[in-house]
């Protein structure tokens, strides 16, 4: 097993598209941050506030981000979504432009906004050759956003996110990202991929805790959302707590309404230093090179892919379908059997990262073919 990793090595863990297993030093972050809090309580706190300036530092290279004062630390990709969803100034007429594959976090914040007048129109993957012209033609005058996920849970379909934002630029529609499936998988720029709204939770790909996802928006948006959380952590002079005529912090703390998750910031932050460690380009192509033997693995036992073969249309989901079995009763009996994967997008979704060594790739479908009463 990779060095930077202790997993129960009776586990073949296929499952980071879901929750992923943290690194040995986010481990130990935690644990060091709780035993100090149980020691010395918060005597350490600026100590703290140093550690989350630095997970917001490496948040913002994530992404090409101009500063860390660009990044708002919030508690869900749910919560990032409802903020624009709630926040932008709709009016009765508009449009949203989405695709029906969509996990329900970047599906329910949008159909919410129907009492008010603004309709989803919805992509459906499954019969588009060419995804991001649909999109773009699903659009008209009337369209003020377009919300997509960057990589789909199900299928893991990935979309050229650099030629919508181009095209969205143009139109002058904006382009909501939901990130989660992508950052940590993939290497991502501002600079060639200049969407208004990334928001992405730390869990998955990022390898850090359930309950901390970062948020970025355009600067000029960001001055332009309708505050909907308020608190003594939003404000600009944040710690002068007498003051009354209070506004809202210039930086994207302005999202950040109450006290800090400083557990979870430890945690993230010590995961995000190993993607930084490795690189982002060496963690991709490790990732697409476990992708692809998948693919090949797949097709020598004879089952159905139901993940895009091109390479650049895919990142480190690889979803298929075992034919002539009930694929839920076979998820089930692999899980039991410590194969740790998922029941998505109409078959069994594998998610390895860069460090899952290639014999857990085989020892998986071996077991899968065992399951499914075919390795005779």
């Amino acid at each position: 097993m990779h060095p930077d990793f202790d997993l129960d090595p009776d586990l073949l863990y296929l499952n980071h598209a879901a929750i992923a297993p943290w690194p040995r030093r986010t481990v130990k972050a935690v644990t060091d941050f709780a035993a100090e809090q149980g020691r010395l309580g918060s005597k350490r706190y600026l100590d703290w506030l140093g550690v989350e300036q630095r997970l917001r530092e490496r948040a913002a290279r994530l992404i090409g981000a101009q500063s860390a004062n660009e990044i708002a630390l919030l508690k869900s990709t749910s919560e990032g979504l409802s903020f624009i969803a709630q926040g932008l100034d709709w009016q009765d007429g508009d449009n949203i432009v989405t695709i029906a594959q969509e996990f329900p976090s970047n599906r329910i914040v949008w159909e919410t906004l129907a009492e008010r007048g603004v309709a989803l129109r919805a992509l459906d993957l499954s019969t588009s050759q060419a995804p991001e012209a649909d999109l773009l033609a699903l659009c008209d005058a009337g369209t003020r956003l377009i919300a997509v996920s960057w990589v789909q849970y199900g299928r893991g379909q990935r979309l050229d996110i650099s030629s919508l934002a181009a095209a969205c630029r143009q139109r002058g529609i904006l382009l909501c990202l939901d990130a989660i499936q992508g950052l940590g998988a993939l290497p991502f720029d501002l600079a060639t991929s200049p969407v208004d709204i990334i928001v992405a939770d730390g869990h998955k790909w990022m390898l850090g805790p359930e309950g901390l996802a970062l948020f970025w928006c355009r600067p000029e948006l960001r001055d332009q959302l309708r505050l909907t959380e308020f608190g003594w952590h939003m404000v600009e002079d944040m710690g002068n707590f007498d003051r009354q005529d209070w506004q809202p912090a210039t930086s994207a703390r302005r999202f950040e309404c109450g006290s800090p998750n400083m557990l979870g910031t430890h945690a993230l932050e010590a995961s995000l230093s190993l993607l930084e460690e490795t690189g982002t380009t060496a963690i991709a192509a490790a990732i697409e090179t476990a992708a692809a033997r998948l693919v090949e693995f797949i097709d020598e036992a004879g089952f159905e892919l139901l993940s895009p073969r091109t390479p650049e249309r895919r990142a480190g989901i690889v979803t298929f379908r075992v034919p002539g079995v009930d694929q839920q009763a076979l998820y089930q009996r692999l899980m039991k059997q410590g194969l740790m994967c998922a029941s998505r997008g109409g078959g069994l979704r594998f998610s390895p990262h860069f460090y899952t060594p290639e014999d857990h790739l085989l020892r998986a479908i071996a077991l899968t073919k065992a399951a499914a009463g075919q390795d005779g």
